[in-house]
């Protein structure tokens, strides 16, 4: 079956699920199994209406829940296809049970995740919950800050998710409306570039091929189940930080544009340091050039892969600051942030002596503005001068009524 190629301009107007939807069908996806849900629909409805158009041949499969919408990724991966989904928060939710199966059977999938709160109470706007919910399910972890960074990052994540030495899915995190549903200029690459950059797919232990007949999703129990996890675990640290650098050269070589573990804004004398993710990165990097003009050296950390966690990235990058503030996106239930306790993690062993304090935000979609980081500089340049925190360690950023801090 043939299809149509595309004529895109140098520079297109697409929000980032429209972002999403061309770099799948840029890869030519043999398979996309899904089921809607609110604010990653238009990915899989943008696939589904170029597979109708005559722009893929691939299959897209209409199932009955995000449950079986990962079940059928599996299967159609397992079964030596290039396959992909898109959900969100409660889709997330039910489907977070296959995760763990697509990554144990090393099935490279990419799942495009538009984040949005998880219930209850009922939200259908952006935070990090649903990110954070499945950080430790098997599956590389990639973080979009805008649409260009969407469309690029998921050509990425399927050349490092389909090397025959990582055979690990790849997700693709963005913003949900923020970034989902809010259009600004991509430079697309052509069909052929895009194409060619992430290359044919290759099967690997492909279970429909009956001359080297295979089993999938086997039981082990005690006597090899940590084996398979320590193997799983030691490719993620130890083969997939080389595949991902290896892909962001080749991606700046073809396109100009240069990705990093961690992007840093202003950092090269910074004394103060915001690290967060999403579209608060760019809005917190205006912030730090205005708090020059303060005289506090401020700088900002924004994690692009948050699976493998970048550990010597972040040390090194840290390594010169005095005060750190960790803005967490999700809603702690009881602990520190998860941004926080995995730059705690990083630094602990090291030679550095900053003030590492925790930020709490934008949880259901409620806005972080310029004023509320700009302050959040002032609170980590008082750690810097003190030594020592000033403020609780964890504190809640715009929440409507009383203060709310703590530790």
């Amino acid at each position: 079956m043939a299809f149509d190629k595309m004529e895109l301009n140098e520079v297109e107007v697409w929000d980032g699920n429209y972002a999403a939807a061309q770099a799948l069908r840029q890869v030519q996806v043999d398979v996309v199994s899904a089921y809607p849900i609110t604010p990653s629909t238009p990915i899989v409805e943008g696939y589904a209406k170029f597979k109708a158009d005559g722009y893929v041949e691939g299959e897209f499969m209409m199932v009955e829940s995000e449950h079986a919408a990962m079940s059928g990724c599996v299967g159609a991966a397992a079964a030596g296809g290039r396959v992909a989904t898109a959900t969100s928060s409660q889709g997330l939710a039910l489907m977070a049970e296959v995760l763990y199966q697509a990554s144990g059977m090393r099935l490279p999938i990419v799942l495009n995740i538009v984040n949005r709160a998880l219930a209850a109470p009922l939200n259908v706007n952006g935070d990090h919950s649903d990110m954070y919910m499945v950080r430790d399910s098997g599956w590389i972890q990639f973080d979009a800050f805008n649409p260009q960074h969407v469309y690029d990052l998921n050509l990425i994540a399927f050349k490092v998710s389909e090397d025959h030495e990582v055979r690990i899915p790849a997700v693709v995190n963005q913003d949900g409306f923020m970034t989902s549903h809010t259009a600004s200029n991509v430079r697309p690459l052509s069909d052929d570039d895009a194409y060619n950059f992430v290359g044919e797919y290759k099967p690997m232990n492909d279970m429909l091929d009956f001359e080297n007949p295979v089993t999938h999703g086997v039981q082990t129990e005690e006597d090899w189940h940590f084996e398979h996890k320590a193997r799983q675990h030691n490719d993620m640290m130890t083969k997939v930080p080389e595949k991902i650098q290896a892909a962001f050269d080749e991606f700046e070589k073809l396109t100009g544009r240069k990705y990093n573990f961690v992007e840093k804004f202003e950092m090269d004398d910074a004394e103060v340091a915001i690290v967060c993710m999403g579209t608060s990165v760019e809005t917190a990097a205006i912030v730090a050039k205005e708090m020059r003009e303060e005289g506090i050296k401020a700088g900002v950390i924004g994690v692009r892969v948050f699976r493998p966690w970048p550990f010597e990235q972040i040390q090194e990058a840290l390594k010169d600051v005095k005060a750190v503030g960790a803005l967490d996106r999700s809603a702690p239930g009881g602990a520190p942030g998860a941004l926080y306790n995995e730059i705690a993690g990083a630094l602990i062993n090291t030679d550095t002596s900053c003030v590492l304090t925790n930020y709490i935000y934008g949880l259901g979609g409620r806005d972080l503005t310029k004023a509320h980081i700009a302050e959040v500089f002032r609170e980590l340049d008082a750690n810097a001068k003190a030594g020592k925190p000033t403020t609780a360690t964890q504190q809640f950023i715009g929440v409507r009524g009383p203060k709310l801090a703590y530790l």
